[in-house]
C-alpha cells in the first residue's frame, strides 16, 4: 500500500492486518521504518504495530528499514520479527533508494546485524534488481551471487531475490534461482516478484518448477517499488499463486475462510 497516495487510515491498516494474520502465512510484511517524507503512507507504522492483535497467529511479521535508525526503531518494536533491508545489485538504484553507495550499504548491514542480535530480531536482506536493471550498470548471475555471499559473511541468513522493476522473465528466474541455491545452499533464499497481470503466472510457474517454496506477494497485486518508477508494476497477486498451488495440488496449509475475508476487507483498504 506504500505506493497509494491517499492517507490509508491506521485503524483500517490495523483491521487489515489482523485479518491477514488470521489467514496463516508464515511472514507478513506489516510496515516500514522508513522517512515520512518519502513514503507518507508508512508514517504510522509504530502505531500499527501497537494495535495488532497476533492472537493465537503464528504469522511472523516484517518490517522494512532502509538506514540505522529506521533499524533501531523497528528493532525496539516487540511485534516486528524480521528487519528487511534492501540492497542493490546496482549502484544507481541504491543510490536512489537509500542514498547510500553499495559498499556504504555493506557497513549498514554490518550494523543492522549487530542491531538485530542485540534485540533478538532476524535479517532478511532483499537482493533488489537482482535480475538486471534500467540504468546500465553490471548484471550478471556471478555479481548477484557474489553480493550475497558478501552479506551472508556479514552474518544475514535470509535472502529474497527481487525484481524490483518486473522486468524478470521465466528462462532467468528458471536459471538463477537454482544458481543462487546452489551457491548459498545453508541460506534460506525467496522471491520478491513484480509484474504486470499478464506475466505473472509464467513467473511462478518457472520459480515453483526451480525449486522455490517461498513467495512475497500482495493481495489483488497491489505494490511495487516508488522509487524504482513513476509507473509501479506491481508485486505479484497471492491469489494467483494460491491458484496455482491449487492447480498443482500443493497443501498451503492456509485457513480459506479467513483468506476470503481479508480478501473482502482489502476492497475497502485498496479504494482510497
Amino acid at each position: 500500500m506504500q505506493g497509494i497516495q491517499a492517507f490509508i487510515p491506521t485503524e483500517e491498516k490495523v483491521a487489515y492486518i489482523n485479518r491477514l494474520l488470521r489467514v496463516g502465512f508464515d511472514r507478513l510484511d506489516c510496515g516500514s521504518f522508513v522517512s515520512a517524507k518519502a513514503i507518507p503512507q508508512m508514517q504510522d507504522t509504530a502505531s500499527v504495530l501497537a494495535q495488532i492483535d497476533r492472537g493465537h497467529s503464528s504469522t511472523r511479521l516484517l518490517a522494512i528499514i532502509a538506514n540505522l535508525r529506521g533499524a533501531t526503531e523497528a528493532a525496539e518494536q516487540e511485534n516486528v520479527d524480521f528487519l528487511g533491508f534492501p540492497f542493490s545489485v546496482s549502484e544507481t538504484f541504491q543510490l536512489r533508494n537509500t542514498n547510500s553507495t553499495r559498499q556504504q550499504s555493506l557497513e549498514t548491514v554490518r550494523e543492522i546485524v549487530a542491531i538485530c542480535r542485540a534485540h533478538g530480531k532476524t535479517p532478511l536482506v532483499y537482493l533488489s534488481m537482482g535480475f538486471g536493471n534500467p540504468y546500465g550498470d553490471p548484471w550478471s548471475p556471478a555479481i548477484v551471487a557474489g553480493y550475497a555471499e558478501r552479506l551472508a559473511g556479514l552474518g544475514v541468513g535470509h535472502f529474497a531475490l527481487a525484481d524490483t522493476v518486473g522486468t524478470s522473465t521465466a528462462e532467468q528466474i528458471a536459471m538463477l534461482f537454482p544458481f543462487l541455491k546452489i551457491e548459498l545452499p545453508e541460506f534460506e533464499l525467496g522471491l520478491h516478484l513484480h509484474s504486470t497481470p499478464a506475466g505473472s503466472r509464467d513467473k511462478l510457474q518457472a520459480a515453483l518448477d526451480a525449486g522455490c517454496d517461498r513467495f512475497d506477494t500482495a493481495l489483488r497485486g497491489f505494490g511495487g517499488c516508488p522509487m524504482a518508477s513513476d509507473a509501479l508494476t506491481g508485486n505479484i497477486a497471492t491469489e494467483t499463486l494460491l491458484e496455482l498451488c491449487a492447480a498443482r495440488g500443493l497443501e498451503t496449509g492456509l485457513d480459506m475462510h479467513a483468506w476470503q475475508e481479508a480478501m473482502m476487507y482489502s476492497t475497502r483498504v485498496f479504494s482510497h
